[in-house]
């Protein structure tokens, strides 16, 4: 009798215990930890009978970088700086690198960050692209020192940038320049400019 109740007890409490635990899964048999799946259809609101308004997430796209050098080389505009590194570049991944993908001209179409860096990842530039049939074509370009780029809700392309101030190391800017910009139809204007 002590043999039964040192094995066998055991074991029939340890089954109770995962039959009772199972019953809280999500029916799978496996719970699931982590963050909430999003719903699939609209959201109710506190309202009845309408949905919160949803604006539109721009699909992710991947231009090819090396159509985009060729593109980039072969424009008369681009800096004498940025035609050197360009030219100098074997390797597309040491001087370009893509960004976010965005839809600032509102043409339904998405657009292309493309960062331009020296070979210690240093960005000093960026590229807008429209992604077309013929290929990458440049819309826009900004000189500009290790940049976050990001579309506001409204279509405008927010660009917030790292700048030295007189005390700095090289290594370390402590300021910093939000700039905001809209396609105004024909070209990207600058709406507003801040140090922070």
């Amino acid at each position: 009798m002590g043999l039964w109740r040192r094995t066998v007890l055991p074991a029939v409490a340890a089954l109770v215990g995962t039959f009772a635990l199972s019953a809280c899964a999500n029916g799978g048999g496996l719970r699931v930890e982590g963050p909430e799946s999003p719903p699939t259809g609209p959201t109710p609101s506190v309202a009845f009978g309408t949905t919160q308004p949803h604006p539109e997430k721009t699909p992710e796209v991947a231009v090819d970088l090396a159509k985009v050098r060729v593109r980039l080389l072969a424009d008369r505009h681009l800096s004498s700086y940025a035609r050197t590194v360009l030219s100098n570049c074997t390797v597309i991944s040491r001087c370009l690198s893509r960004g976010k993908t965005v839809d600032v001209l509102h043409s339904g179409t998405p657009q292309q960050i493309v960062l331009i860096h020296t070979l210690e990842k240093f960005v000093f530039g960026i590229f807008l692209i429209a992604i077309e049939p013929s290929g990458p074509r440049p819309i826009w370009n900004l000189n500009v020192e290790q940049p976050t780029v990001t579309a506001s809700p409204d279509g405008n392309l927010v660009v917030e940038s790292k700048i030295f101030t007189i005390n700095d190391p090289v290594c370390c800017p402590s300021g910093r320049r939000v700039e905001v910009y809209r396609w105004n139809g024909r070209q990207m204007t600058k709406v507003s400019s801040a140090n922070q």
